[in-house]
């Protein structure tokens, strides 16, 4: 039997003092964390029974605040691609995070990536049976003992909220589908790679490694405490990401597809790809599908 998240755990353990959070809202059932994340920035009350440290001003509303729900009914991934799953199988997640430099908005997919791949590890280590994420530039986390078959997906949306610029990180990660409730072969869950997790868990440990990343890059408010600095932060991801050192097909919104080697992710988040005697630069907007040349899972 699938459990519902426990809520009040869940919420005493995040606002609290030496993590950023300032609130959580929960529902059993929502159509996407994101959207209804961008509602309460744009100034929307928070549902009864959201949990709140404070208020806040107008112009801080929203932000460091946590959206989650048991059933995302209509959540989305880049592109606005569909992203479905059954009700309790998953952790889907949304937070608030304020941004000094908006150019740097590239990245936030990618950390968000790193933090999830520590607490994969840190999480089912704990549980007895150790896992390996590795992450597909820009926005996917992948098992390594499942085919590299795809557990997460996250979508990153850059808003403005009391004259700031804000990112909305959405997080669905696949926590106890079995196969046939997936909706690709290409995907994986936690379960089915051998892996039993509470998801309060593994939200808990997500949300304490996201704003170490954070604020090693430098978003003002993270918790700093263990933070690596931006440069160990982005070197951490390049080390992590499956997708450099690849021969890869970047398929274009435009239609046809840039051939070559994946080769750096560059300071502002772009995968600096070799065609031939040139490369090209592209940034996670400007791509459908980053897939390696010679096919496979990732």
């Amino acid at each position: 039997m699938r459990d519902s998240l426990d809520i009040e755990t869940v919420s005493a353990a995040l606002v609290t003092s030496g993590r950023p959070w300032r609130g959580v809202e929960f529902h059993p059932a929502l159509g996407s964390t994101n959207t209804r994340l961008r509602e309460l920035l744009s100034g929307s009350s928070p549902t009864s029974g959201a949990y709140a440290v404070s208020s806040g001003d107008d112009d801080d509303r929203g932000l460091w605040w946590v959206v989650l729900t048991d059933h995302q009914t209509g959540g989305r991934g880049r592109l606005g691609r569909a992203w479905t799953v059954p009700d309790r199988a998953s952790l889907a997640v949304s937070v608030a995070v304020p941004v000094t430099d908006a150019t740097q908005a590239g990245w936030m997919p990618l950390l968000a990536g790193l933090a999830l791949a520590r607490a994969v590890r840190e999480v089912s280590e704990r549980a007895g049976r150790p896992l390996t994420a590795r992450l597909k530039w820009p926005n996917d986390v992948l098992l390594a003992d499942d085919g590299d078959r795809k557990l997460s997906g996250i979508l990153c949306e850059l808003v403005t909220s009391g004259g700031r610029q804000v990112v909305v990180v959405g997080t669905g990660v696949n926590i106890d589908q079995t196969r046939t409730e997936l909706p690709v072969e290409t995907a994986t869950s936690l379960a089915l790679a051998g892996s039993q997790v509470r998801r309060e868990d593994l939200l808990l440990a997500y949300l304490d490694h996201l704003t170490r990343v954070l604020a090693g890059a430098g978003v003002q408010g993270a918790a700093g405490e263990g933070a690596d600095d931006g440069a160990a932060v982005r070197a951490a991801y390049r080390s992590a990401c499956s997708t450099l050192g690849l021969r890869v097909r970047v398929h274009l919104p435009a239609g046809g597809a840039a051939e070559g080697t994946a080769v750096a992710v560059d300071d502002d988040g772009g995968l600096v790809v070799r065609t031939g005697e040139d490369t090209r630069t592209f940034a996670a907007g400007d791509v459908v599908h980053v897939r390696p040349a010679a096919g496979g899972l990732a």
